[in-house]
């Protein structure tokens, strides 16, 4: 392995993906989906059904997962008889650029976008009419400017709907995202089962598909086993899906996300390393969320930021850093929190760019429950900062056991060491 991620050729993270072993659809009911567990090398993969779940993590682990909730983030706007519509696909709010202020906004807001057809988009503003609940709405589009494949979009609304938001207008007005690779238009299924049960802060454009699979009943049965349960908020952009393009990874831009974290998390997660406890990641978005903070921490003690700085920001390369890398997560998270309190901040938002790869490795989490990814992406050079080059070995027993891949696909648990810490074969947990 290179001592830079910039390094690593992209090639050694493909593999053979058959058309049919992606899930089109999701299993009729969410938690009988599979989940293949590893414990670490040299030691049999096993094969349960999620619904299992509670009963294969020590007591007193800390789950955590992510709040976000998926926005109807696809707009069609209709264009002369016989003519197809443009679609813009809202990506990122500019204007508010916090997405809880803009989609709460009654006014003009401003969002970074993908459009289809911006050719037959020739001039002027583009309008819809929104049916609602007690009314109509007239949504306007407004081009106004470019970069790159993106465009800056603006959006005004009027409606004979009082106190009516710009979320409740694209609630009504916009389509679910669906993963591209589906290879389909969302369905009326999708509008809940590409939602977590646990989901709350709309704002992504992609569900964390790891949670996919929880069901009020898995809840019910990690509380019964004493598995404590915390979430953190990311919200998921479009660039998850994007592969790996350039020959070594130095070559590929990461997406920006943001993210929000509470006091009392920290604290919670803080007291969890202290003791030796368990902390298991529910997706990748949750892991590059908590190793973000790790990286936040680290600069602290490293005395690379300021308390005072402003905005809590992760860049792409963070743990090119040695230093960083090797800075164990007790003191990080612990200068976190020591931050938190000192600055009375309730709430840590920020964004982050980071990319996490065997170079890095992950120091937060003992372990991760995620779904099967694509080649060449940032998402399965993740699963190798869990679980090294062994991710060609469970992917390969993935593909010969029958299990369904991509995001309404089958769940996997991977610990982070080989079983250190964790109930051995057949002992009770």
């Amino acid at each position: 392995m290179p001592d830079s991620a910039h390094d690593i050729s992209v090639d050694t993270f493909d593999y053979d993906l058959p058309d049919d072993r992606i899930a089109r659809h999701p299993a009729a009911r969410r938690d009988a989906a599979k989940q293949l567990r590893w414990h670490g090398p040299g030691r049999p993969i096993e094969v349960h059904e999620f619904q299992d779940l509670p009963d294969h993590l020590p007591p007193g682990t800390l789950l955590i997962g992510n709040k976000t909730r998926v926005i109807h983030a696809r707009l069609f706007f209709p264009l002369a008889e016989g003519k197809r519509a443009i679609e813009i696909f809202c990506l990122d709010p500019l204007e508010p650029a916090d997405h809880a202020q803009n989609l709460g906004a009654r006014t003009r807001v401003q969002w970074t976008c993908l459009i289809g057809g911006n050719r037959r988009w020739k001039r002027g503003s583009l309008s819809l009419t929104v049916p609602l609940s007690g009314g109509t709405a007239t949504l306007e589009a407004e081009r106004s400017g470019r970069s790159d494949a993106t465009f800056t979009v603006a959006f005004s609304f009027i409606s004979d709907v009082p106190d009516l938001t710009f979320g409740e207008v694209l609630e009504a007005a916009g389509t679910l995202p669906l993963p591209p690779y589906l290879g389909r238009e969302t369905e009326a299924e999708d509008e809940d089962r590409y939602q977590t049960v646990f989901a709350q802060v709309a704002g992504s454009v992609a569900a964390p598909t790891a949670g996919l699979h929880f069901t009020p009943e898995v809840m019910a049965g990690l509380a019964r086993k004493d598995i404590e349960w915390a979430e953190v908020l990311l919200h998921v952009g479009a660039g998850t899906f994007r592969p790996v393009s350039s020959p070594t990874l130095g070559g590929h831009d990461m997406h920006r996300e943001t993210f929000s974290v509470s006091r009392d998390f920290v604290a919670k997660l803080v007291a969890k390393h202290l003791n030796s406890g368990t902390v298991v990641s529910v997706g990748t978005t949750t892991l590059r969320c908590l190793e973000s903070l790790h990286c936040l921490g680290a600069d602290l003690l490293l005395n690379r930021r300021r308390v005072e700085d402003r905005p809590f920001a992760v860049g792409q390369w963070a743990f090119e850093d040695r230093e960083v890398r090797e800075m164990p997560a007790t003191a990080s998270l612990a200068a976190l929190l020591a931050m938190m309190e000192d600055q009375n901040l309730k709430y840590l938002n920020g964004h982050t760019e980071i990319l996490l790869s065997p170079v890095s490795g992950v120091r937060t989490v003992d372990g991760l429950i995620t779904n099967f990814h694509q080649p060449k992406s940032t998402l399965l050079l993740l699963i190798a900062a869990i679980v090294s080059d062994r991710w060609r070995e469970i992917y390969s027993y993935a593909l010969g056991h029958n299990f369904r891949f991509l995001s309404y696909g089958d769940s996997s648990l991977l610990w982070r060491s080989a079983g250190e810490g964790l109930p051995e074969e057949g002992e009770e947990v």
